[in-house]
């Protein structure tokens, strides 16, 4: 009799914990990419949308809903000032978003106003062209900005300062150009900028190599250089050519991620943390990032939170050489 006592008092422990652990489950999760369908932000979103669900963390799939505008800035500041304590709201993030910060981009918010959450992989900056494109390699592309930058029309995810100005800024500068010269269109994000070269209104992209991969693929799209530190070791990437091979020392990561409101509650967090631990940790996780055309880069918690303050610190730096901040 002690023996069944015992057995049932186990069983409805465990059972207790089993509900409060699905309690934990967030009733209507929702991933915010903060631009435009079809660009980074969204194939972030739409990642983890998948990978949740194929790991059994969430029930059924996380909505994705888009909120445009200053490149992250809108979302940062609806979820700070409007849902801070939303425990079912996750916000994608990007290297780009943190350059902005750096700057003061996203108004009177900083990098200490949210809580970092994950770091779920990384791409590389790109610079994109239409196959048609008279330019074939990036040296093309510096000689017709030598020879009259307001000829060539650039588009970029957000305005002077943003990730994307900061590729052909560096370019630029290795070719002592001065990047004020160039000719830039903002634009909110990949999705956009791939609409804007493809039907003629640029004549180059200032990107993401994840967010051309479709249209490269589908031959649309050529891209003149990579900024990672080598040829990228996949089948459809290995013939693109890295900016450095090319005589132009620059790399730039675009790390991506998601974070929460500030006041999430600490049990929430680590219901989170624990969940993308776990994710990130799996080979079926690890095979929809490839098919995404993202590499690995995982963190989470507080290693994450002392990377973001660093690429902050970082970020201001380089905004500082090129007169962008005091």
């Amino acid at each position: 009799m002690t023996f069944s006592l015992r057995r049932l008092a186990l069983a409805t422990g465990c059972l207790l914990l089993a509900g409060n652990a699905l309690a934990a489950e967030p009733k209507r999760p929702e991933c915010i990419a903060p631009a435009s369908p079809g660009g980074g932000f969204d194939l972030t979103c739409k990642l983890v949308q998948s990978a949740l669900v194929q790991e059994k963390i969430l029930s059924k799939p996380m909505r994705v809903t888009y909120m445009p505008g200053g490149v992250g800035a809108v979302a940062y500041n609806a979820v700070v000032a409007q849902r801070p304590g939303d425990a079912g709201t996750l916000v994608a993030w990007s290297s780009g978003s943190l350059l902005n910060l750096a700057q003061g981009k996203f108004g009177r918010f900083d990098e200490n106003a949210v809580k970092w959450l994950a770091a779920v992989g990384t791409s590389y900056g790109a610079i994109a062209v239409k196959s048609d494109s008279p330019y074939k390699t990036l040296d093309d592309l510096v000689a017709a900005l030598k020879k009259d930058p307001s000829k060539v029309v650039i588009g970029s995810g957000g305005t002077v300062g943003s990730q994307d100005w900061m590729q052909t800024a560096l370019i630029a500068k290795a070719a002592g150009i001065n990047p004020r010269d160039l000719r830039y269109v903002a634009l909110e994000g990949g999705g956009e900028i791939a609409t804007a070269l493809l039907g003629g209104h640029i004549q180059v992209g200032s990107t993401d190599i994840s967010d051309s991969m479709p249209h490269i693929q589908s031959g649309n799209m050529r891209i003149l250089a990579v900024f990672s530190e080598k040829r990228l070791d996949e089948p459809e990437m290995k013939d693109i050519p890295t900016a450095k091979e090319q005589g132009y020392d620059i790399v730039w990561p675009v790390v991506r991620g998601f974070y929460l409101g500030p006041k999430v509650s600490d049990e929430d967090y680590a219901w989170w943390k624990a969940s993308f631990d776990k994710m990130l940790a799996s080979e079926d996780f690890a095979k929809l990032r490839d098919q995404r055309e993202l590499f690995p880069f995982a963190m989470t918690g507080e290693e994450l939170d002392g990377y973001v303050k660093k690429q902050v610190a970082d970020y201001k730096a380089l905004a500082r050489e090129f007169g962008l901040i005091q």
